[in-house]
């Protein structure tokens, strides 16, 4: 994309968060007379958000770089119902009070990579429970409902992909779009916000959204989607064999973090970088060219960048520091994730796979023990030989215990 006058899409184009955009041209217009404001709706489905949203999370950091303003809606009120998009069943409905405990814990993740006041730019966080929970049915479906058809619902993919799976499709979930829709109306009325974005998955709803408001209100909206992010090999961006890669400290610890980043695969080093740092482009077009064991240096710079943003500098510091120790003195710095054990159970003896699953180092006993069979597992950075091999007070050295699944993930046990 070329031609681009403002510097947010200026950058968002350089840097490959464009997919969709509708109108872009009269956007750009708009975007280089002054401030606009701009959101993305996250839904409070755990008290974290992962790694997946953070293509989202990064557009609203640029777009408060670049002198607009974001808007973060909390699906406050959409959460009770759930998002059918790229789902083959319902979500498990929650209740208000964990819906609020979920948005306390996700609001941590933004209050480091946005700021927050009351100056023009900066960013507010809003709840869609405020309007959506006040509706009144009939007035809401005799205002709102005439201007969605079935035949077009019926050919949005968050439905007609569960339909053709024959998968079932509550009327609940059936509502969702028309509820994100309402979102966008009602942020345009309220806050004059302009701009929704979200991932390509959420386009129809976008849509759905500018042309409520353009019914009801005769709004100009304008709409736009990232690309699903995967990894070189086709995988989805940010699912790893232990899980979730969280933003939150209290799910993830700093180091894994880092660690995840660290292991980036070769050919996806220049995209993470141009999409999860703010280094300028002429550096990343410089590292991602780096080969052979060079490419190291690159996946270093981009964990401690992304680290740095979402962590902050110490910790990005901290968990370089301990790989180091880690991997290249065969140490085991202070800050690996580590789990506290009863020195009473230590002295009886844990057997060698409960141990790794308490660390967080196997999903399952049957996963420990294939590791154990390929000779991933070591104890003390000695190849564990067998499934039978009892853990105990014997193999503390230096106050800790150092368990190792392959090459990458450790853990220290603590006797307490």
């Amino acid at each position: 994309m070329t031609n681009l006058k403002s510097d947010f899409l200026q950058i968002l184009s350089e840097r490959d968060f464009i997919h969709q955009a509708t109108d872009l041209e009269a956007l750009d217009a708009q975007m280089s007379k002054g401030p606009v404001s701009a959101y993305i709706g996250f839904d409070c489905t755990a008290r974290s958000l992962h790694v997946g949203s953070l293509v989202q999370i990064m557009m609203l950091r640029w777009l408060q770089k670049c002198g607009h303003r974001p808007i973060v809606l909390m699906g406050g009120g959409t959460s009770k119902i759930g998002d059918p998009s790229g789902r083959d069943e319902s979500r498990q409905l929650m209740t208000t009070e964990i819906i609020l405990e979920n948005m306390a814990g996700i609001r941590t993740v933004f209050d480091r990579l946005l700021s927050f006041g009351d100056n023009e730019n900066d960013a507010v966080m809003v709840n869609n429970a405020d309007w959506l929970d006040g509706l009144g049915y009939i007035s809401f479906l005799r205002d709102i409902g005439p201007h969605f058809t079935i035949n077009r619902m019926m050919a949005f993919d968050s439905v007609k992909l569960r339909l053709e799976r024959e998968q079932p499709l509550t009327f609940l979930e059936f509502n969702y779009m028309i509820l994100q829709a309402y979102d966008f109306m009602e942020l345009g009325k309220r806050y004059d916000c302009l701009l929704q974005m979200g991932g390509s998955d959420q386009w129809g709803n976008i849509v759905n959204g500018m042309e409520l408001a353009r019914r009801v209100n005769s709004q100009h909206l304008f709409g736009l989607t990232t690309p699903l992010i995967t990894t070189s090999d086709g995988k989805k961006m940010g699912k790893t064999a232990s899980g979730a890669v969280w933003l939150n400290e209290d799910h993830l610890s700093a180091y894994d973090y880092w660690q995840f980043w660290r292991n980036t695969q070769d050919a996806d080093v220049g995209k993470f970088l141009r999409l999860f740092t703010e280094l300028p482009l002429n550096e990343i077009n410089r590292l991602e060219k780096l080969g052979g064991a060079e490419i190291n240096d690159a996946k270093i710079i981009l964990a401690n960048e992304a680290t740095a943003l979402c962590r902050g500098l110490d910790a990005a510091k901290a968990a370089e520091a301990t790989a180091k120790e880690t991997f290249e003195k065969k140490g085991a710095g202070a800050d690996l994730p580590s789990i506290n054990v009863a020195s009473g159970d230590l002295k009886a003896g844990i057997n060698i796979v409960d141990i790794f699953l308490q660390a967080g180092l196997g999903g399952s006993k049957g996963e420990v023990r294939r590791l154990i069979k390929q000779g991933g597992a070591k104890l003390n950075d000695v190849k564990v030989l067998g499934e039978d091999v009892s853990v105990s007070l014997a193999d503390v050295a230096g106050g800790h215990i150092k368990l190792s699944a392959g090459k990458k993930r450790h853990a220290l046990v603590l006797p307490e």
